[in-house]
């Protein structure tokens, strides 16, 4: 039996909302309201969690590094992060000199956008998703390699040897690490059979991929982490921005909006790296449920699916801050072995045995029936 006892409140709305809408417009008007609306929600969310991401980020950092951080501005600080921001806004925007002016000024939103578009994709939660393509994994990796053009273009144009640097060390950064990540990604679809997001999760309901898929989907989750980790630029693979020695990387020359869009994507991308990794290795917003365990199923069931989803991709954000000050910042040449000599060789093998095990039909769901179903 199918447990969906969580209430739908949200979906009755958006489909009252849609009547509404369909019965007061033309199709076209009203289509193109809904898309505004959805389009104002996401930006929203994206802000909010952007916001709440950094001043995680400086508890966790404090924590690390026994001070208390942020404590000023509000209870324990948490007013902090607004007051950063309206700081941002309102900072003047230094006009630098011998630039490539249209270069320079379209690079924070190759950058912006591509992070937006990838954030949009994500499920959320049950109902909780603005669009769901039948090649959802295939769209998040296409998009997020747009913003790799704008660190390029932010490096080049700034006419800053710095920032020159910085670029090519994130373009060969993330070149390098986006393979992986890929073939991590890939690793599951093959043990799934879709790239939809919806049927990835549903297809996870009694078993997470991360354990149906026997040892390579755990070779893939933690390979995904890494170079999920690596993509985003975050210590100790924060040679980009490696302030001891570029000042600020790519974007040096940047001040007021046009930095905060840089900064503003940057821990974005580290939630829509933990949000993939839980859509595709932990049963995204899908409660713990045991098969036959009915009454234990309904129970999870009323824990919101948000929470869910949001409770494991705060883990995985908690060990990616972690990671970072833990270890120190590697050097290039070490940075693009481990991709080339060690996690990609890895990756091509592990994906290979994960077709075998395919092709062989052999899961964790043949061997424990009776705990994890079929």
């Amino acid at each position: 039996m199918l447990l969906y006892s969580q209430p739908l409140e949200l979906t009755k709305l958006v489909h009252s909302l849609d009547a509404f809408f369909r019965s007061s417009l033309s199709p076209f008007w009203a289509t193109l309201v809904e898309g505004i609306l959805i389009g104002i929600a996401i930006l929203a969310a994206y802000a909010l969690i952007a916001l709440a991401l950094i001043y995680i980020e400086r508890k966790i950092a404090a924590f690390f590094q026994s001070r208390l951080g942020p404590n000023r501005l509000g209870k324990y600080g948490v007013i902090q992060s607004i007051a950063d921001m309206i700081k941002i806004l309102i900072k003047e925007i230094i006009h630098v000199n011998k630039i490539d002016k249209l270069l320079y000024y379209l690079a924070p939103f190759f950058v912006i956008v591509a992070s937006v578009l990838s954030f949009g994709a994500i499920p959320f939660g049950q109902s909780l998703q603005a669009v769901d393509f039948n090649i959802g994994v295939f769209y998040v990796l296409a998009v997020s390699s747009i913003g790799v053009i704008g660190i390029l273009l932010a490096g080049w144009s700034s006419n800053n040897k710095y920032s020159m640097i910085g670029a090519m060390r994130s373009g060969a950064q993330f070149i390098s690490y986006e393979l992986s990540a890929g073939f991590s990604l890939m690793t599951i679809v093959v043990l799934s059979g879709t790239m939809q997001f919806s049927e990835l999760i549903e297809g996870q309901r009694y078993c997470w991929n991360l354990f149906n898929g026997h040892i390579p989907a755990f070779i893939a989750f933690v390979i995904f982490l890494i170079s999920g980790h690596a993509e985003t630029n975050r210590g100790p693979f924060d040679l980009p921005e490696a302030e001891s020695e570029l000042t600020a990387g790519y974007h040096t020359e940047y001040s007021g909006l046009r930095f905060g869009f840089f900064y503003l994507a940057e821990y974005l991308n580290m939630f829509i790296i933990a949000a993939i990794a839980t859509t595709v290795f932990l049963g995204g917003w899908m409660p713990i449920q045991i098969k036959g365990w009915d009454a234990f199923n309904q129970v999870m069931w009323y824990i919101p699916s948000w929470i869910w989803f949001f409770g494991k991709a705060f883990v995985l954000m908690f060990l990616s801050l972690w990671v970072r000050w833990s270890f120190p910042r590697l050097r290039i040449d070490l940075l693009l072995n481990l991709e080339w000599k060690y996690l990609l060789p890895i990756n091509l093998v592990n994906i290979l045995v994960m077709v075998i095990i395919v092709l062989s039909g052999l899961t964790l769901a043949d061997i424990f029936p009776a705990v994890f179903g079929k």
